[in-house]
């Protein structure tokens, strides 16, 4: 589930917003291609990604994700597994016209309201369509050891939501 040319997307668990209207001093986001899958997950779910650019070392490729692995992985919680395979995802789609990248490029933002393009689209499989773009997807007790791997790298990097993951003295004994 990505954007077409000339689109952005943004996926909500709502599928009855007919209108995106920000609050006051706040935006509208949505993602465009690339950052698509950063959000094929339910709204909560903490996760944290790691991708190749272009001056990843062919050591951080192979520890971090894999020789022969793609060039992209996310990682969840086995606590999320069941919250991923239930959800009801939507995507919203919009002109990328009205929209302006934030400093950081994570995301796209506009300070106007904006209507969707048409009624919001399921996502449906989350596992499935991280199978078909590539992307690994790892389960693990804990977010923090590989997030602090990945933030220590040469590899792209973003987390989402870390807030809700397990706290990192959860795994001592």
């Amino acid at each position: 589930m990505r954007p077409g040319p000339g689109e952005v997307l943004h996926f909500s668990q709502d599928a009855t917003i007919e209108r995106f209207v920000p609050q006051p001093g706040a935006f509208v986001w949505a993602v465009d291609h690339d950052r698509a899958p950063d959000y094929w997950f339910p709204r909560e779910c903490p996760r944290a990604m790691a991708w190749t650019v272009g001056t990843t070392t062919d050591a951080d490729r192979e520890r971090i994700i894999g020789a022969g692995s793609g060039t992209r992985v996310h990682a969840v919680e086995y606590a999320w597994l069941e919250t991923i395979r239930t959800v009801r995802l939507y995507a919203y789609r919009f002109p990328a016209a009205p929209f302006r990248p934030l400093p950081d490029p994570h995301a796209v933002v506009t300070t106007g309201a904006v209507d969707p393009l048409g009624p919001p689209e399921l996502v449906g499989n989350l596992f499935d369509l991280h199978e078909q773009a590539g992307i690994q997807l790892r389960v693990l007790p804990s977010l923090w050891p590989f997030w602090h791997s990945v933030t220590a790298s040469t590899l792209g990097f973003s987390a989402i939501r870390l807030r809700n993951a397990k706290p990192p003295t959860a795994l001592a004994p």
